[in-house]
């Protein structure tokens, strides 16, 4: 008798551990915390410093026109030391870094004096909307 209540405890302890662990996701709503791969970015973005003087500014229109995006170009078409902002207007991203409640890191196309080259900026996560 003890060994059949042994191995159901142990049957039941075996299913309650075999049983998956689930995260809890955001509400279907609630796309600015979810995290994605790929977006469609219609807003400012620009250098991490340079969006957060856009953002904190009044003169949003005079900050945009006086601030361009501007990119060092290496020979291999690499692209650094960028300052200032662009707009994007439905531009499909990568997203490459999430982690912050306010802004995504994203690499995307831009316009820049020689030509369109990949770059890595922010954007406000509202500006940002996952692509499935």
């Amino acid at each position: 008798m003890k060994s059949i209540i042994a191995s159901t405890s142990f049957v039941a302890a075996l299913a309650f551990a075999s049983v998956p662990a689930t995260a809890e996701t955001p509400a279907a709503g609630d796309a600015s915390q979810q995290s994605c791969a790929i977006a469609t970015v219609t807003g400012v973005g620009g250098s991490a410093q340079s969006l957060r003087e856009y953002l904190a500014t009044p003169e949003k229109y005079r900050y945009l026109a006086d601030n361009p995006l501007d990119c060092k170009v290496s020979e291999d078409s690499r692209t650094s030391g960028c300052t200032g902002v662009t707009y994007l207007r439905h531009e499909r991203v990568s997203v490459y870094d999430d982690s912050d409640a306010q802004t995504l890191v994203v690499v995307a196309r831009v316009e820049l004096e020689r030509g369109t080259y990949p770059v890595i900026i922010s954007v406000p996560r509202k500006d940002a909307q996952c692509v499935k």
